[in-house]
């Protein structure tokens, strides 16, 4: 048997890339709610959203799609996106920001090494907010893995980094 392959420590997910069943749905969604800015159309069938002027974080298109069902929740497929967010204080305003336009927030937790922030986009597909705690404070096992937890992410202590405005 061949060595094993390692994925080298710099790579990263590039972008996601979603079939939709309503492009304008989907854009209000990632575009309006949640402030990823479009830097391309394909027409009416495709989007292609950012952050901070990348060419694409997130693609969304109808082309096979459109008009269609949401994907079974209890089937096999994504489970859901991910999107980092730099700071504690960033994933506070977005959080807020839901809060103050009634979208519904599915859940939140603490993971030790993250907080995160669950909800779903309008074809059903998970998505989740989040901001990583510096890997100083994470705990790891005797083996070196890292000890991950599903605890209740405090709502109002995470709301508090918004008070100094």
């Amino acid at each position: 048997m061949s060595t094993p392959y390692k994925v080298p420590a710099g790579t990263m997910v590039g972008h996601i890339h979603l079939k939709v069943t309503d492009l304008e749905k989907a854009l209000k969604f990632y575009r309006d709610l949640l402030g990823f800015e479009v830097t391309t159309m394909y027409g009416d069938q495709a989007a292609f959203l950012s952050a901070g002027g990348y060419h694409h974080h997130i693609g969304l298109n109808i082309w096979q799609s459109k008009g269609g069902a949401p994907a079974p929740q209890r089937a096999a497929g994504l489970y859901h996106t991910a999107f980092l967010y730099p700071t504690r204080k960033d994933l506070a305003q977005i959080t807020k920001h839901l809060i103050d336009n009634g979208y519904p927030i599915s859940g939140a937790s603490d993971h030790g090494v993250s907080e995160a922030i669950y909800l779903n986009d309008p074809d059903g597909n998970g998505v989740e907010l989040y901001r990583d705690r510096p890997k100083e404070v994470w705990n790891y096992r005797d083996d070196g893995t890292i000890v991950m937890v599903t605890e209740p992410l405090d709502f109002n202590e995470l709301l508090s980094e918004l008070d100094d405005e």
